[in-house]
Order: C-alpha cells, then structure tokens, then sequence
C-alpha cells in the first residue's frame, strides 16, 4: 500500500554529555523514549506499541543504545587516569622513605600532575579505594594501557630496592584490579 508506514514518536526523558560512537568525539545526548505507529500519508492511525529507548547525539542525530552512556566521556576517562596514577603512587609509598616519595613525585610529574610534591603525598589509600580507582578504568584501557599503570607502581615499590612483601601484595591487588592475569603481573614486575 503506498504511503503506509510506520513512524516513532520521540519524546526526551534526559540529557547529557556522552561520547558519541559515530561522531567520535565528547558530545551533548537526549535519551528518548518513543511509540511506534502506523502511518497513512503521513497521518497516524494504528498505535504498534512502545519503542525500545535510545540515545540520539545531538552534533549528528545518530541513535545509539542506551550502553553508548556506559562509555566515559574523553574528559571523564582523563579524570580516571589521572586518578589511577594517584592511587597507585600513594598506595606503593612507604611513610618514612624519602627515597621511594622522591621516586613517586618523579612519576608522577610524568604522569601529568606537574605541582605535586613530597608533602602533597599523605595518606595511604585502602584496598577498597585503589579497586574503587582501577576497576571501573580497566575496561576502557589498553592491554599496554594497563600494564603502565602496573609499571609505574613497580617503579615506586623498586625506588628503595627490592620489593617488600608488603609491596608484592599492593602490586597483585594493582594488576588484579587492572584485570592483568597473574603470568601477565610476575612478567611485568619482573622486567621492571
């Protein structure tokens, strides 16, 4: 029949800022809820039920499932970075050595925190906030992602000789966390 079709009706629930898989970049998003319904010459007559809801980017008018908002936006995953180089640094940082906090302030002015210093390293974080820092960051990382964040920790923990006992248990807790496997962490601490 010419000019039937079927038409959905969007509505927005909510907006945001996301990072858009077809535009490839941070962009603002509306997630809309929609009914379908059967159209004649474009007016509607049959009502076909609940459409599934989406995330439409508002740059390219792409619609995207809602799983598009789970990836973090270039600003966010910078923050996470960030952050994981943070906890890493301070986890591995023995209280009285001032060789291994030299060493840690070194990493991370690399890292990208150029005003840190010595005394701006207090307080060592727990098991739970170096998981709360690493997990949600390893699926959007790299294998080699990953495993420089392990290095960069290994680096601290060999700033004052060879590891501790209690460095090889915040090392494992750091690679488990970034989901490398156990061959994958002896490699690692090993060729640091």
């Amino acid at each position: 029949m010419a000019g039937t079709g079927i038409r959905t009706a969007w509505r927005v629930i909510d907006d945001g800022d996301f990072f858009c898989p077809g535009c490839g970049g941070d962009r603002c998003y509306q997630r809309l809820a929609g009914r379908r319904r059967m159209t004649l010459l474009g007016v509607p007559l049959l009502r076909l039920g609940k459409a599934a809801p989406v995330v439409s980017c508002v740059s390219c008018a792409g619609h995207y499932p809602l799983t598009a908002l789970d990836d973090p936006t270039t600003t966010g995953l910078s923050a996470l970075l960030r952050n994981a180089y943070l906890v890493v640094a301070l986890a591995l940082l023995a209280p009285a050595d001032p060789v291994t906090r030299a060493a840690a302030v070194d990493s991370l002015r690399e890292a990208g925190f150029p005003e840190i210093s010595a005394d701006g390293l207090a307080g060592l974080p727990t098991e739970t906030e170096v998981r709360d820092a690493l997990e949600p960051l390893a699926p959007h990382l790299a294998p080699q992602g990953r495993e420089s964040l392990l290095l960069h920790g290994a680096r601290i923990a060999l700033a004052d000789g060879p590891y501790t006992d209690a460095e090889r248990v915040t090392l494992t807790l750091i690679g488990s966390s970034l989901r490398l496997a156990a061959a994958d962490r002896e490699r690692l601490l090993a060729a640091a």
